[in-house]
């Protein structure tokens, strides 16, 4: 790894992961109870799924790696799309960017990190798999660029994504999940939530997320001391197997609880 990576790294830590600190806010946007043992359940249940996905990690590494890609395609692509639609072939075409484009795009320089978090063997049967994903996902992607010529509200996304494919092309594959999860995937989240909430709890929301930031950022120093092995190792498994752990009660407050809760709120 050299110090471009070591950025991303940094970055992908200090400018991503905060993003997840406006999760109380949703919490309460779906009808989360107000009080303190309401306020200490939600923070053990959470912190508790975490635990769950690191440990399951520590005993199943390709089956964690493997859900987690899919989970995070998952993820990725709603949150892309979020403020346009739901349709399911836009989804899968955004949600493969990270997890399908820069694997099969970049497999030289792939493939040893995902052997930091698998081990060599794991790793390398991972990326065969992935490997077969990559025609069926460019197919998707032109398929999607038809389908935005009949859609208009998806062009100016499939612009982007077309934007985002070139840069995931010629960029070291942490620098370009560095800009994607950082510019455009965080701060699309953090924008979309702080507009939603009303003028009074803005501030009680930043607050909340800059103590959230500050708990996984103490967080991470403290496991990052425990961790054995060189620098660029112990930060690899840090940074990805803690973004496997937070993505889970992530997602489920955001892309299930949050939008199923907007379902129930739009009906008669």
């Amino acid at each position: 790894m050299n110090s471009l990576d070591m950025l991303a790294i940094a970055a992908v830590l200090l400018l991503g992961v905060p993003h997840g600190g406006l999760d109380g806010a949703v919490a309460r946007r779906i009808g989360w109870p107000t009080g303190l043992m309401s306020w200490f359940g939600f923070h053990l249940a959470y912190v508790s799924l975490a635990v769950l996905v690191a440990l399951l990690w520590w005993l199943f590494p390709l089956p964690s790696l493997s859900l987690f890609l899919l989970i995070s395609a998952l993820h990725f692509g709603a949150s892309d799309i979020a403020d346009i639609g739901s349709d399911w072939l836009p989804w899968v075409a955004h949600g493969g960017l990270i997890c399908i484009g820069i694997p099969s795009l970049q497999p030289a320089l792939v493939e040893p990190i995902f052997a930091i978090l698998v081990g060599a063997e794991n790793a390398s049967l991972l990326m065969a798999g992935i490997a077969n994903l990559f025609l069926p996902w460019v197919v998707s992607i032109l398929g999607y660029c038809g389908y935005a010529c009949l859609k208009i509200q998806y062009r100016k996304s499939s612009i982007s994504l077309l934007i985002l494919a070139g840069l995931v092309s010629v960029l070291p594959p942490l620098i370009s999940f560095a800009l994607y999860f950082c510019l455009w995937h965080s701060r699309g989240h953090m924008l979309r939530l702080w507009r939603s909430l009303e003028q009074s709890e803005r501030q009680r929301t930043f607050r909340e997320a800059m103590f959230y930031t500050a708990a996984s950022w103490i967080a991470a120093g403290f496991i990052f001391y425990y961790l054995q092995g060189s620098t660029a190792t112990s930060l690899v498994q840090l940074t990805f197997i803690g973004l496997a752990a937070l993505t889970l009660p992530h997602m489920l407050l955001v892309d299930y609880a949050d939008k199923k809760n907007k379902k129930e709120e739009a009906l008669p």
